[in-house]
Order: C-alpha cells, then structure tokens, then sequence
C-alpha cells in the first residue's frame, strides 16, 4: 500500500484512517490496508482526467444527482456501461411507456452450448434511473454523442464458462410469481451499478446493525436519504467510497473477479479507443458506470492505461435486438430486489425532484411523460478554480457529520394511513377510523426503535401489517401488496407500435378489423361473425396461430372450435395482447410473419434429435390445420415415414393410430385422392407393426395399450394397405408367433383371435367360463377384462361379448371374492380403458333392460337356448323368428339358396320347409328376425 502522500487533497482523512486502524486493530496493517485502500481508490478515481460518474441502478438520487451534473456541465461525449451492440435501440425509448428493457435475443446459438439455447440479455430502463437520464440528454442535445462501452451481448455468454452449472430447482413451496414478474423470462440482466455487499457476513452485518429487513431497505435509510440533495462532489466520493469498500470486502472468487475486471479492462479500451479516433478532449466527457466498477485497479484503467487488453472476437450466433415491457415486479424479480423497492424508489425520484427543483431529462415524445419543460441554457464551462475544487476533500466532513434528521411530515403520513385504510376496506378487511390511527403511531413508534426520527414507507408497511392485517387475509391481496400499490404500484412498460418488430406491427395490423385496442392490458372481448363479415375469417387465421405460438391465455377461444375438415362460422376470443406482449416482440426475432414462424418451429421440431413418428405426424396435422397443408404437410409426411421405420419401439402406437386415422379422414373429404405420403406410410406402417407384434406381445415394457393399439393400426388399416400391395400373410404369420404371458395381453391375442377368424365366439366365452371356475386365476380376472376393453381399440364388435364377460363375474362370483376384487376391476378399467369405457357403457345400455321393473323377467342374451326356440313367444328383439320366416317362405327360400342349402319344402305345408331350416340354423334364424325387425 503506498504511504500517506503529503498535499493531496485526501491526505487529512488518511491521517485519520492510519490512526484509527492502529487504535483498534492488533497492529497497523491488515485494518490499514483496507481503511488506506479504499481512500487511494477514491483520489484515483477524482483524480482521473475522464470524469467518472458513479451510480447504483434504479437509484433516485444517483438519477437527481445524475440530471443535475449533466445539466452542470453539458458534456459532448456520454460514455455508458451498457451493452456495445445495444446502442441503435436506445433511439427507440421514446415510442415507448417506460419501464422497458432492451433485448438481445440469439434463438439459433454457434459456439455455445445447445442446451443454452435461446440466448436473451435485457437491460431494463426506468425513469428513476440514472442510464434513462444520460440516455434522454445525449438523444435530445445537439452535438452530444452517446457511446455505450460495455461488453457485447455475446461476450456476455463468452465469459459464462465458469458459471455452466444448472440453476437449482426452485422452491415447490413458494409462491407462484406474478404475472408482471415474469415479463424477462430467462433473460440475463444486464444493469448499471450492480452496488450490493458479495460478503454475506457485512450484509448480515449491516441489516442487523441498521435495523432493517433487507438490503433495499437499508440502502433506501441509509445512502438514498442522505445522498438524495447532497452537491456533486459529496455524492461522487461516497459512491465511489462505498463501491471501494464492498470491492475490497468481497470474496475472492477467481471467475468472477475475472468477469468484473475484463468488463472493465473492456470499457476503458473501448473508451480510449474512441478518444484516439474521434480526438475528444477527456474534460468534454463523461463515464457512467456502476460504483462498483468506478473504484477499479486494473491496469488498462484510466485515459493514459496500459492497451494490453485483447477483445475477442463474438461467436457465431446470430443476434437481434428489441425492446420489451418490463415492470417494477420483473425488475425485483430478476436483480434479488425486495418487492416494492422499484415502486418505492419511483416515489422517492418523485420527492427529490420536488425537493431540489431539478429538471430531469425526457426524451421528446416519449410516451406516458409529461411535456418536457423548456431546454434551460447552457452553462458556462468550468473555470479552473470549480475543476480544482472537484479533488477536495468531502468524504472527511460527509463522514464526520451527524446523521440528518428530518422532522417528521405528519401530513404525509397521517394521508398514508387514510388511504392505507380505504383500501384495505375494499379489500373485505374490517378497517376502521381506529385502525387508520394506530397504523399512524405505530410507524412513528416502529421509527423510533429503529433510530429514525421519520418513518420511512418500509416502517410504515410494518405497522399496517400489524394493525390492518392481523393474521388474516380476507381478499386476493394482502396488506404488503396494497401498501406497494399504494406508493405507486408495480408499473408495467409498453413498447409503441413504431419500436415493435414487422412480424407484431404485421398481427396489429390483420386484426385490425376487429376495432381493439390491441396494445390495451387486460383481457378483450372479440366477436368473430364470418357468417356476414367473411373478411373476419383472416382475423380468425391468425387468432388460431397466435393460440398456437403463444403462452397460454393470450389468444383464449371461448366459442368455436378448429379442426381438420371443419371452420366455425362464428367465434368468440379473450385477447390479452398487451399483456403478452413480450412472447410477440420474441416472435418478431424468429420471422417477419407468423406463418413463416409457425413453419419453422414445425420443421424443428419434426426434425429434431427426439421426435417419433407421433410427433412428426402432429406436426402434419398442424401443417394442414393453421397453413392449409400443401407442400409442408407433404414434406413433413414422407419424413414421418423414415422416422417410423427407424423406430424400435411400440410407445407412440396409440398416438399414431389416433393422428392417422384423422388425417386419412380428412384427406378422404377434402381431396380427390389421397396423397402418396400417406399411403406409403399406411403400406410400410403395416409391414412395421407386423415386424413388431410377436416381441410387443412379450415385452414387458409395452403395455396392454400401446399393442391394442397397434393392433387397431393392422386391423382399420388392412384394406387400404392390402389394396397398395401389402400381404396378409404378414399379419397371420405375426399373429402365430406371439405368445403372450402376461393376462391382459392374453385375452388381447384372444380378441384378435377372433377378428382373424381363428377362434369363434362360442370358443371365446368358454375360455372366459374356464377362467371364471379356476380359483387360482379368479384373483387375475380383472387383467383379462382389462385386455378385452382394450380390445374395443381393434375389435370394437366385441363390445356386446366384453358386457357379457363382466356380467357373468359379477353373477357367479361368490361375494366374498367379489367385493374384494372389485376396486381392483374398477381402477383397472379407469386407469387402462378410460376412453374405450363409453363404448362399453353404451353396449350395456342397450343389452340392459331400460326400467328396473323388467329386470326380475329379463333374460340376457347369452342365456337364452342355442339348441332351439325360445319357450316363451318372445325373443329378444320382441318378434318369434319361427313364424316370421314361415309367414315369408319366399324370403326363407332366398336366404337358404345364399347359405347353400339345397332342397325343397319337407311338407305341404307353406312355410315347412323354411321351419326346418330355422330349426337347424337357430342363430341365424334369430340374426334374420332382427334384421327384418328393425329394417
């Protein structure tokens, strides 16, 4: 550490720092070295030619002190630790209601990790701020050049190498996060002033010594109060003191410590650069840069600093730019802030503007601003004796004096406290007179205690808590949240239509003839009649893709509906644009239209490293159902092809039989013919599924589900694939090599037994009664039901057979078995069969009797007499078959000439012969009456 220099203007308060840190440290250099240190930093940051303006973000009295040096001394060059390649949006704030955040956004990486991906950088801007200040007054002054200095958005993610690890997972038992907090997204924060202890034990310190909850607090009580009218020079140094001191406290973690000092190796090369090229005088120019970064001792600091540093060149990721809404809450939300902070330091920024009759910088036009005032003059430059004066010593007398106290503004608090009330009430609080005069003492006396002669708005907050809330929460917001809403609220920005890339400006402009205020927060109404406005249908085109492309809730259809094949005539939508407005700017960086977006996020995700044949065919769907299919449809088609024959696995069967069948649906009723993709996917899907039955059946990975489905693929689709060439051998010769174990699957393979014709179902329901009788297998029963429901999927002809299955369980069970088993019957019906169950509900309705009165004489269908004719005159479609046929012989004699049985009538009597032949064929002399019947 380099001895006290005798003369400088620091050197009384050295003196007195050496004689401090011998008083109460062991000996004089470990205290000495830190107390003496931070004193060099400050004198060599007041001492450098190229005045540096220190700041913290979202500052109220770095933005004062920041609009009235700016006003001072009028500086031709504004150097700004913001983003390089950040710089042409700044131009674009004035279409703007702030708060906003400027974008990098990188959605295809090159030189990064894939998993990175998107890459997003903001850096929000407020009014109470000092950047916005800086901003405002280089944009709007003649002759006044803005140069941002800071590292690219890209080296931003360079110099991430040692910081790869995964975020950890967030806290299940916290609350969910406004809607307003999540405007960044996942975006990197990029502010200015990044001024907070990274010593934990001297932030513990500090808020315990100070009296206060956080850190935002203690740096409202505590650096903001005192700061918020102090001159120039007395801010300058204590900034630069305070950014010194949490520098040289911080640990020494090597990848960050590299990170801070290239940043600011970084901006002074780029500073010096800019002073070679452009032969500015240094007295002309101005550094705004975080208090942190402003006490540097790297040595490429300073106008005369070492040109040792390289910049690197950027990746090659492809970068665009945009402003986003930001919010008060995002801004906490993202930064560590406490909440309500933001909103509190926006009402404080008001107050020290009042105060201190400083005029801050607007841009011009710059929207929800008032008009600016008239430009004041400019001021005459410094004389030599003011430059003099800025080296002199304030940090002595800043640090020697008493805290300033102010009195207390009864008439400021005492109208929180009637507000505070009036609002609790129309939050279902019971908030009285009383209550509005204990919160107001309460604060004084919570003020007190913490050493403060004036209640600051967090005492406040404390003592409505206490006094309002109690331990209750009647509404939807709590004390907290209308204390914040109270003080100013969480204000929500909004990028005008002029800053907004083509793709938005593009869907304000299509749905225009909706007469909304698109760019309006909150949730609209439209009414969409294509009926008689049919230029409504675009409307309705790009509602369906924003629904597609956008967070839920932004585009909301609450009547009408979009399917293959079929438009609504009418519909109803809940927009919220506004509100959504940060996913359509991200939009903008993807195309220059909606369409090309949506096309693009099909083809990545059909050709993406983890898509299945399911996946590509529900981009197919999508194609057809948002871009009218055509040649996208047919392209990702014939790659769902290649991607099915590459499958080894059976687990999107269900899927793609449920995406095929409606695809071919619609194909069928909305072309000529159908297209080659999908006929080549059905023959080659037939040979797949083939290839793949005898192990699905013994797999025990595939479920009961994933084969029926399968199944249902073989059997829907056996004619249109044996009409393009398929052999039906292929199924029979599959169906003979499966051997199934499992009880699910087994009576799967029986079901299928059936559609193939190799078991009947006479031979079928014998087995189930084999089942039924057998002990030892009654336990696995509902596993056999189970695979017959699933069964519905490729046989749904078994539904009658499947009612009767369960039917006889429950009738010959013996109760002790039963009602243990049935939960188990039921969960396995619900949990494997929930859609095919209203299949099996209608079959049971219409084989049950409809009353309960019938039920004692009712007969089901599978006990009546196979050998014979019914006893009783009525069969179960209510008409006797027998003399039906006889009372139309001619009819009988058709029907025994098409089953092949030759021969006439027995006897003489008309009718004798049809009677015999009924009497032999029973079945299907009852099949004929109940088609007569009900023809």
């Amino acid at each position: 550490m380099s001895a006290v220099r005798e003369g400088t203007s620091f050197g009384a308060l050295r003196a007195q720092l050496q004689e401090a840190a011998t008083a109460f440290a062991d000996g004089p250099d470990a205290l000495e070295g830190i107390l003496l240190g931070i004193v060099d930093d400050v004198d060599r940051a007041v001492r450098e030619p190229l005045e540096i303006f220190p700041v913290c973000h979202h500052s109220p009295a770095s933005a004062v002190a920041m609009a009235r040096r700016l006003r001072e001394k009028q500086p031709k060059v504004v150097y700004l630790e913001l983003c390089e390649d950040m710089a042409p949006l700044l131009s674009e704030l004035r279409n703007c209601r702030l708060p906003v955040a400027v974008q990098a956004f990188a959605r295809e990486v090159e030189g990064f990790p894939a998993d990175w991906a998107p890459l997003s950088v903001v850096a929000p801007v407020t009014e109470a701020s000092a950047e916005y200040q800086a901003i405002a007054y280089a944009l709007d002054t003649p002759g006044v050049e803005l140069v941002l200095v800071d590292r690219s958005s890209d080296h931003v993610f360079q110099w991430q190498e040692d910081h790869t690890e995964p975020a950890e997972a967030a806290d299940p038992d916290a609350p969910p996060a406004e809607e307003e907090a999540q405007l960044h997204g996942d975006a990197v924060g990029v502010e200015i002033g990044d001024l907070r202890p990274r010593f934990a034990e001297l932030e513990e310190h500090l808020l315990h010594h100070g009296r206060v909850r956080h850190w935002s607090e203690w740096w409202h009580q505590y650096v903001e109060l005192p700061l918020g009218d102090s001159d120039h020079d007395t801010y300058r140094q204590v900034m630069l003191l305070i950014g010194s001191l949490f520098r040289r406290l911080a640990p020494g973690d090597p990848g960050r410590v590299r990170v801070d000092e290239d940043r600011e190796r970084y901006m002074w090369t780029r500073m010096r650069e800019h002073l070679a090229a452009s032969g500015t005088d240094p007295a002309d120019c101005v550094y705004v840069c975080g208090a942190f970064h402003a006490a540097s001792r790297v040595a490429e600091f300073g106008v005369h600093g070492t040109d040792t540093f390289e910049i690197g060149p950027p990746s090659g990721s492809t970068w665009q730019y945009g402003l986003i809404p930001s919010s008060h809450a995002a801004i906490e939300a993202q930064f560590g802030l406490a909440a309500g902070s933001v909103s509190i330091a926006a009402t404080q920024w008001a107050k020290n503007v009042r105060r201190t009759k400083v005029k801050p910088f607007r841009l011009a036009g710059q929207a929800g601003a008032r008009k600016p005032a008239k430009a004041a003059s400019r001021a005459l430059p410094a004389t030599p004796a003011e430059a003099d004066a800025v080296t002199s010593d304030m940090l002595t007398g800043f640090l020697q004096r008493p805290p300033v106290l102010d009195p207390l503004d009864e008439a400021e608090l005492l109208g929180w406290s009637v507000d505070i009330v009036r609002a609790a009430r129309r939050n279902g609080y019971l908030a009285s007179t009383a209550d509005a005069i204990a919160v107001f003492e309460t604060s004084i006396l919570l003020a007190g205690m913490r050493d403060r002669a004036r209640p600051t708005p967090y005492d406040f907050q404390d003592a409505a808590i206490t006094c309002i809330e109690k331990d209750a929460v009647p509404g939807r917001r709590d004390v907290r949240r209308l204390v914040e809403i109270m003080m100013g609220g969480d204000r929500v920005g909004q990028v005008g239509y002029d800053s907004l890339p083509p793709l938005a400006r593009d869907v304000h402009d299509r749905l225009e003839p909706l007469g909304l205020r698109l760019e309006q927060r909150g949730v609209q109404r439209a009414l969409l009649d294509m009926a008689s406005r049919p230029e409504l249908a675009k409307c309705s085109d790009v509602l369906w893709m924003l629904r597609r492309l956008m967070p839920p809730g932004t585009a909301r259809p609450i009547m009408g509906e979009r399917r293959l094949g079929e438009r609504s005539i009418q519909e109803s939508w809940d927009l919220s644009l506004g509100a959504g407005q940060r996913a359509l700017i991200e939009l903008g960086y993807e195309g220059v239209s909606i369409e090309q977006v949506l096309e693009q996020r099909l083809r990545r995700t059909a050709y993406g490293p983890q898509a299945t044949a399911a996946v590509v065919l529900e981009a197919v769907e999508d194609a057809a159902l948002y871009l009218g299919g055509g040649r996208l449809a047919d392209e990702l088609g014939t790659h769902a092809l290649t991607v099915l024959a590459a499958e080894r696995g059976v687990d999107g069967a269900p899927e793609v039989l449920r995406r095929v069948r409606r695809l071919l649906a619609y194909y069928r009723t909305s072309r000529p013919a159908l297209p080659q993709w999908i006929e080549s996917f059905v023959k080659a899907g037939y040979a797949h599924y083939c290839t793949l039955l005898p192990t699905a059946f013994t797999d025990e990975d595939a479920t009961v589900r994933q084969v029926a489905a399968m199944l249902g693929f073989l059997f829907s689709m056996e004619s249109l694939a044996l009409s393009l060439g398929c052999d039906r051998t292929q199924l029979e010769l599959a169906f003979a090599q499966s051997h199934p174990e499992e009880p699910d699957k087994v009576a799967l393979l029986w079901a299928a037994g059936v559609h193939l014709g190799r078991l009947s179902r006479a031979e079928l329901g014998a087995r189930c009664d084999e089942l039924l009788a057998n002990p030892l297998v009654v336990p696995a029963y509902p596993r056999y039901l189970s695979g017959f429901l699933h069964a519905l999927e490729p046989v749904p002809q078994l539904a009658e057979f499947v009612v009767e299955a369960v039917s006889n369980a429950f009738a010959r069970l013996p109760d002790p078995v039963l009602l243990p088993w049935l939960p188990t019957l039921i969960g396995t019906l619900r949990a494997g069969g929930a859609e095919l169950a209203p299949l099996l509900i209608r079959e049971a309705g219409r084989v049950f009797p409809g009353r309960l009165a019938e039920l004692d004489a009712w007969v089901p269908p599978w006990r009546e007499p196979q050998g014979g004719m019914p006893p009783t005159p009525v069969s179960r479609t209510g008409v006797d078959g027998v003399p039906l046929l006889a009372a139309h012989p001619a009819t009988c004699d058709a029907v025994a000439d098409l089953l092949g049985c030759d021969g006439g009538w027995e006897t003489g009597e008309p009718g004798a012969g049809g009677v015999a032949l009924a009497g032999r064929h029973p079945e299907t002399a009852l099949a004929l009456a109940e088609l007569l019947t009900t023809g």
